[in-house]
């Protein structure tokens, strides 16, 4: 394979695309074209083609209107939306105040969701329709959050909302948005197709059809740019950024993502975590990942500027807390964590555990970049630290369906803050798990802790930005710094690779829009 894409890469095929056409490879494939079945990256990029939030973000997370014109507060309890006029679904049919209330009702009920989208709509307590275009939404308390909360909720049809199952929108029965793009063809785990709705309320997208292919191997997703098969891709492999940066007929473009990469592990069951074992392999009755300090012993055995420089060769950034720190309500205090193996052996010790233990780490390998290699970065050091640490990879449908259900005790997996700032990964990885509240929806090793949950509800009812910046930060100071609730690891660095004639930015959160690619006049 190697030798494969070294010759693709020295003799390059023409690049053309037909002027009305365009094809992009996708890194990961999609689970559900339903907009609220899966709170995952890959679903929620590509359902924006097809329906609209209330509220968009630019490519650095800055509101902006959608199908909602304007908001504002009323009281402290109340929020306003003035709604788009004139806006149509796919079907001809108008968009009113009633379809959103309509959408919010089914957001949290969606039958077997691995992880629901109910935590942005949770803090609706309710929903009022004063006229057509003007919706007011009430909550218990003051929450500041909610537009950005509600960036991440596709709008659907009242009649869609009410009726439809998970399957109607992988049949295209469903597919009836107000989005730039229609459904045409969904097959899954290899392809969607979509042309444009001439009829869109905003700007136009400059290619009348679009084929996403999902193409997880990062090779051969590079091969069928260089070979022309596909114009654009995301994902661009680390190996390959510089080189494909000095071919002419190639741009490549890069920005700080707000994926963070982490370790999630089993904080919650007292005796028998499923995959932690003594020295000689057999399952050990206590959970040693409930004690903080194994945690933080954990985190100390990694060297993750190791991991950046060579697994991730610079297309990452040491992560220390859950954003970047030009994000929203991040802490000034944290910092990556020192590699220190010999206070982590301090720290097992302490803990009880001076043989260590054994644990098998469980990581998809088409999900993130270099994920299945960054996990087995990880087990190294663990295993140098006194941890012997097994690799298990497996593909991201199986590994989330199974980690979703509580059955690993030490995970690798990313998350992207949707609403891009603190509180999103707060509220999801490290907030108590509480379906009916919507918060801890991916907790998957279900740490717990009252003080963080208190530091958080006060921060997310609080309505000064400055306060509740501060607020966030305290709360990831004590989740992440002090208890070590999650392990981070780095935040990736984004690339797309397209071909000369058409354009791209770079977006933080590292979606891949068709309705946002430009073309050369």
């Amino acid at each position: 394979m190697k030798k494969a894409l070294l010759a693709a890469l020295t003799v390059l095929l023409p690049l053309s695309v037909a002027a009305q056409e365009l094809s992009i490879a996708l890194s990961t494939p999609i689970t559900s074209l339903d907009p609220h079945f899966h709170n995952l990256s890959p679903n929620n990029g590509m359902s924006k083609h097809f329906f609209d939030p209330l509220v968009k973000q630019d490519e650095q997370q800055r509101m902006k209107p959608g199908l909602a014109e304007s908001w504002k507060t009323i009281d402290d309890t109340t929020w306003e939306f003035k709604l788009r006029k004139g806006v149509k679904f796919h079907d001809g049919s108008d968009f009113t105040a009633e379809d959103v209330i309509a959408t919010f009702k089914r957001v949290p009920n969606v039958p077997n969701s691995p992880s629901s989208l109910g935590i942005y709509t949770k803090p609706i307590k309710e929903a009022i329709a004063v006229d057509k275009y003007t919706l007011r939404l009430k909550t218990d308390k003051p929450y500041p959050l909610l537009p950005n909360d509600l960036s991440g909720v596709q709008i659907l049809s009242k009649k869609v909302a009410e009726t439809a199952k998970t399957e109607d929108f992988n049949s295209g029965k469903a597919m009836i948005g107000t989005g730039p793009y229609k459904w045409v063809e969904y097959v899954s785990g290899d392809r969607v197709v979509m042309a444009a709705n001439d009829k869109y309320w905003g700007t136009k997208p400059a290619f009348a059809k679009v084929r996403y292919r999902m193409i997880s191997n990062s090779a051969a997703r590079v091969a069928a740019l260089l070979a022309g098969d596909v114009q654009m891709i995301e994902g661009v492999p680390t190996a390959d950024i510089e080189r494909l940066k000095k071919d002419a007929r190639l741009t490549v473009v890069s920005a700080v993502s707000n994926r963070l990469i982490y370790l999630h592990l089993d904080s919650a069951r007292e005796k028998n975590s499923p995959f932690v074992t003594d020295i000689a392999g057999k399952p050990l009755e206590a959970n040693p990942l409930r004690d903080p300090r194994v945690r933080k012993a954990i985190s100390r055995m990694i060297d993750r500027d190791a991991i950046v420089s060579r697994i991730m060769e610079g297309q990452a950034q040491s992560a220390g807390q859950l954003l970047p720190d030009f994000f929203f309500g991040t802490s000034k205090r944290l910092k990556p964590e020192k590699y220190d193996p010999e206070g982590a052996k301090k720290l097992l010790a302490e803990a009880g555990y001076p043989n260590g233990f054994g644990i098998t780490l469980q990581t998809p390998n088409n999900r993130y970049i270099n994920d299945e290699r960054v996990a087995q970065a990880v087990a190294q050091f663990l295993t140098r630290g006194g941890i012997p640490t097994k690799v298990d990879a497996m593909p991201s449908a199986v590994f989330f369906s199974r980690a979703t259900k509580l059955e690993f005790s030490l995970i690798l997996a990313g998350w992207g803050a949707e609403t891009g700032e603190t509180s999103s990964p707060l509220r999801s990885l490290l907030a108590t798990f509480d379906a009916a509240a919507g918060m801890g929806t991916a907790n998957r090793g279900r740490f717990s802790d009252a003080g963080v949950d208190a530091l958080l509800g006060t921060a997310i009812a609080t309505i000064d930005d400055t306060k509740r910046g501060f607020m966030l930060a305290a709360a990831a100071e004590k989740a992440v710094g002090e208890l070590t609730g999650l392990v981070p690891l780095h935040y990736e660095v984004s690339s797309w690779a397209m071909r000369k004639g058409i354009g791209y930015k770079a977006r933080a959160d590292q979606y891949t829009f068709a309705f946002e690619v430009t073309q050369a006049k």
